[in-house]
């Protein structure tokens, strides 16, 4: 059963073959399971929509179908997790790890959620792993709805807008950036993790020193 599921994951990075695919309707398909259910924690959602953006800017896609259903799925994704979240109340935190639910996701969107606030909602957007698990956190801690609809409508519009522009300027300036897609895609994995790169090492420096680090400084002192 192992290889199959490696296969699956192998082509569900593939974004120039799932597009290539399905075209409009699977990335409308992907972006709201990656923001409406836990199972979507691992899609590819920052490199589908610049590379759709891309496709978009070569003629294969029309911007205008990237840029008024995909924002309404991220949408409608978010108000799903926000209700599932809002339902489940404290017992989403008591759920047991499975292979599609991670606690320690739960643990870091809540860590998330206590530090910005209800500009999480926005924030959480463009980080990977963070946007699919804030809004059941969001509708655990009881965040008022029409708070939490405004933050997720602009939040929504502003994630799918801003990635599938970005792919649609590279395919506009760059010539033949489709067969230099992979770069891209490259390029938007390192830049979506780079922030959570930033707060481990930050973690990592207030924490200062573990004690048996600093008990061999002192020794070779």
């Amino acid at each position: 059963m192992a290889v199959p599921w490696r296969d699956l994951i192998h082509q569900l990075y593939n974004v120039q073959g799932l597009i290539q695919w399905g075209g409009t309707l699977l990335v409308c398909a992907i972006v709201f399971v990656e923001t409406g259910l836990f199972v979507g924690f691992f899609l590819p959602g920052d490199s589908l929509l610049v590379t759709a953006g891309v496709f978009a800017a070569t003629g294969q896609l029309e911007l205008a179908w990237l840029l008024l259903p995909v924002p309404l799925c991220a949408i409608a994704g978010d108000q799903l997790g926000y209700f599932i979240g809002r339902k489940a109340g404290v017992n989403l935190y008591r759920r047991e790890d499975s292979r599609f639910f991670k606690k320690k996701h739960l643990g870091r969107a809540k860590a998330f959620y206590d530090r910005h606030g209800g500009k999480t909602i926005i924030l959480a957007r463009f980080i990977p792993i963070i946007r699919t698990f804030c809004p059941p956190v969001a509708g655990a801690a009881r965040m008022r709805y029409s708070r939490y609809l405004t933050y997720d409508i602009f939040g929504g519009i502003l994630w799918v807008g801003s990635m599938v522009m970005i792919g649609f300027t590279l395919g506009k300036k760059i010539p033949n950036v489709e067969k230099q897609i992979h770069w891209v895609i490259a390029g938007v994995i390192f830049l979506s993790i780079l922030p959570g790169i930033i707060q481990a090492w930050r973690l990592r420096a207030a924490k200062g020193p573990s004690p048996a680090e600093g008990q061999t400084k002192s020794t070779q002192s």
